[in-house]
This record gives C-alpha cells, structure tokens and sequence, in this order.
C-alpha cells in the first residue's frame, strides 16, 4: 500500500509526503462483510473505497457504524463498500488532507478545521446545509473537569480551576483545536453569565498562570494528568471519560452547569470524492451517520446525538446543561479564531502576561 502511496506522490515535495505518511500510519481498513450476490453484474457490483479521516475519539463509533452501512448499501445498490481509516488528532488530520491524504469523508473535532479545507479549496462552501439537521454537526459534547479520585480539592466548577491552590492541566489552544473548546468555556464561563470581556481575560488568565505546562493535543495533556501526575484537574470532554470509563477507566468528574457545546461536523470533500468517482456513496454515508442506528453508536460510546429519537433514548445518560452556550454565540469560527488564536491575538496576550508556578 506505501509502495502505491509514494509513486502516487513522488513528484510532489517531501514535506507533503512526509505529512501524508506520518498520518497514514494511523490507516486502519475495515472491510465490508457482505460481498455481492452471485447475480449481480455491471457497475452494481463493483467494490468502492471509501477514505474516512476522523479524530481519534470517534473510532469505537465508527468502527460499529461502518458495517451497518456498508450492509445497507450492499443490500441496496449489489456493491461492496471498503472503508480506509485513519485516526489522529484533528489539527493534524486537517494538515494531512491539505498536503494530499485523499479523503473522501472528513468528520473532525470542530468546524473550524473543516473551515479550513473548504479555504484550502477541497470542500465547496455550503458543505454544513448539506446534513438533514443543515448545520453539518453530527454529534456533541460538553466540557468536564476531571480530579484526582476523592476530588481532594473540592473542585466544583470553573471558577475553582481558578484558585490559588489548584494546578490544572490543558493543551495548548494554539496548537491543539480541541483545546480551544476548552478555552472558550472558560471565556464563555464570564461572558455568557453577564461579565465584561475584560472580566473573561482576567478569569481566563488566573486559569491559565495555574497550567504549568501546556502540552501539544489532548492526548498528551491527558498523559501529563495520568501518566505523570500533573496537575489537581484535567480540562477534558464528557465523551471520553464514558468512553474510559467503559474501557474499566473510573475517572471522577464534573459537568459545569455553564458549559459549551462542542459540536463535531461531518462533511464530504468535494474535490477526491470527484476524482475518486466516489461522491454517491460519501454522501450517502454521511446521511446514513443520522440515522438512528448510527446516532445510536455514537451515543453509547460518549457522544450526545443530534437526533431527536435518539436524544430522547439516551436522556438520563446525559444530563441537560442550564446554561449551555455555541461556538456561534462568540460569531462562529472564522471570527473566534483571528480574535483569540492567531498570532498576537488574546491567548498570546495572556500567556506574555502570566508567570507559572
């Protein structure tokens, strides 16, 4: 497969190569389990190939949800459907597709990475009304602040990350997307209750001067809590601590009454599902994923569906927030990155102003 992959690339750069393999390496195949019917002929039996590019959460999800559909669509239209995984952090899987990985289907941790293939020129714009819910998000979640067991420090909410005595561990926004989620419950934590912006800074900074060190993506921040014994809390998501807790993992933890939603899109990329004669069949996954049978899976493994069926099934699973806010409360992505995350932007400004401990 590599062999293929390198002489497919060999005139491009090396940087573009090396990006595709270092992602590639997490390419997982599942492989569909119906085969055509003795019957079948013609274009109706052909096996197609699907590239699905995910984070690296949703995979016990997907690895449920892809034999459903590919069953489906077998029982369908007489074709086999084999899917190419890869999973990894989302700012990277993002980076890999630009440099070349051909993705067919992109479902990553927040639309802003999506926003950025669509400004690279893979996917058309108006790739969100294209869902049955119009707004391309798949599935939720919401943030947690997970203790030490016993919670010795009697952390209860946000504004306990802010104390003198508590240490706290999160990525680094400027590099992690799915920090930024983080970043902007603690922002969203003043603002939507009635604070200034000024009074979001100076909360958000108090936070961060208690962060002693800020790691590159969540799986490593969840490491240095873990594994190393940093910090008194862990800013993380409610669906991966269900999804540990299934994997024998008792992590105790809070869900904030005043939270953000963190809503995940799913979209098709225009530009190899065209080369890849594959557009047909992507769109009809990413339809297939709000079905209740796919909503379903995503649900039992962490996610909050979006499907009202489903969201009533899983109701005493996941609690309801009083105060839950959006990304689009803070003018949506394109205006939330240059305001806090470029280059010389807020979060730099806090971080040129703290001293840690």
């Amino acid at each position: 497969m590599w062999l293929n992959i390198f002489h497919q690339w060999k005139h491009r750069s090396l940087k573009s190569f090396m990006a595709l393999f270092l992602v590639g390496i997490g390419l997982s195949s599942a492989i569909a389990a119906c085969s055509p019917s003795p019957g079948d002929s013609g274009s109706t039996a052909q096996t197609k190939e699907l590239t699905l590019v995910s984070y690296a959460v949703t995979r016990a999800a997907y690895e449920n949800i892809i034999p459903l559909f590919t069953k489906q669509w077998q029982e369908t239209t007489g074709q086999t459907v084999r899917f190419d995984q890869s999973y990894g952090g989302s700012g990277s899987q993002t980076r890999a597709v630009i440099d070349g990985l051909e993705a067919d289907i992109v479902a990553l941790a927040l639309s802003a990475d999506t926003l950025q293939l669509q400004d690279a020129g893979l996917i058309q714009p108006g790739w969100e009304k294209k869902t049955p819910n119009n707004d391309g998000i798949v599935h939720r979640s919401v943030g947690v602040i997970v203790t030490r067991e016993d919670n010795p420090k009697n952390i209860k909410d946000w504004d306990d990350l802010a104390r003198d005595d508590v240490s706290v561990i999160t990525a680094n926004p400027k590099t992690s997307g799915g920090a930024r989620w983080n970043y902007m419950a603690l922002w969203g934590k003043v603002t939507k209750t009635g604070g200034t912006e000024q009074q979001a800074k100076d909360f958000v900074t108090k936070v961060y001067s208690n962060v002693p060190v800020l790691p590159r993506d969540a799986r490593e921040a969840t490491d240095a809590f873990f594994t190393q014994g940093q910090g008194d809390a862990l800013i993380n998501y409610e669906n991966e601590v269900i999804l540990a807790k299934q994997q024998g993992q008792e992590l105790p933890y809070i869900v904030p009454e005043i939270n953000i939603s963190i809503d995940n899109p799913i979209a098709v990329v225009d530009k190899y599902v065209d080369q890849r004669g594959n557009r047909e069949v992507a769109e009809a996954f990413v339809q297939f994923l709000f079905t209740p049978a796919a909503q379903r899976e995503f649900a039992k493994v962490g996610f909050r569906p979006v499907v009202p069926e489903v969201i009533a099934e899983f109701a005493d699973n996941y609690p309801q927030i009083s105060n839950l806010f959006t990304i689009e409360d803070f003018g949506g992505w394109n205006q939330v990155s240059p305001k806090f995350f470029a280059d010389g932007a807020i979060f730099d400004d806090i971080q040129a102003n703290i001293t840690r401990r």
